[in-house]
């Protein structure tokens, strides 16, 4: 039987951008920023979608964990382990985290 991958990432957001993107690592967090509002959850909306389209995920399988209502959010991804993770992200924004 296949285990279930999971996967945590602490993130910082900075609604209302003039662009959505992964801005790079602040400290341990990935900064998103994201151009969507930080009104009735439209700017979590986007981080999710900013992050499965990077990762190759489908939205389903991210999902805010902690901090819906604060810049700073843990979010829970599904069908990746922590290395994978990792290379994904070191790909993306040519670092690892502090």
């Amino acid at each position: 039987m296949k285990q279930a991958r999971t996967v945590t990432l602490p993130v910082k957001v900075v609604p209302g951008a003039s662009r959505t993107e992964i801005a790079g690592w602040l400290g341990h967090r990935l900064k998103l920023r994201v151009r969507q509002p930080a009104h009735r959850g439209q700017a979590n909306v986007a981080v999710i979608a900013l992050i499965a389209q990077q990762l190759a995920l489908s939205p389903a399988d991210v999902r805010i964990s902690r901090g819906a209502a604060t810049p700073v959010k843990t979010l829970i991804i599904d069908g990746l382990d922590a290395a994978t993770l990792r290379d994904r992200l070191k790909h993306l924004t040519g670092a690892t985290p502090d």
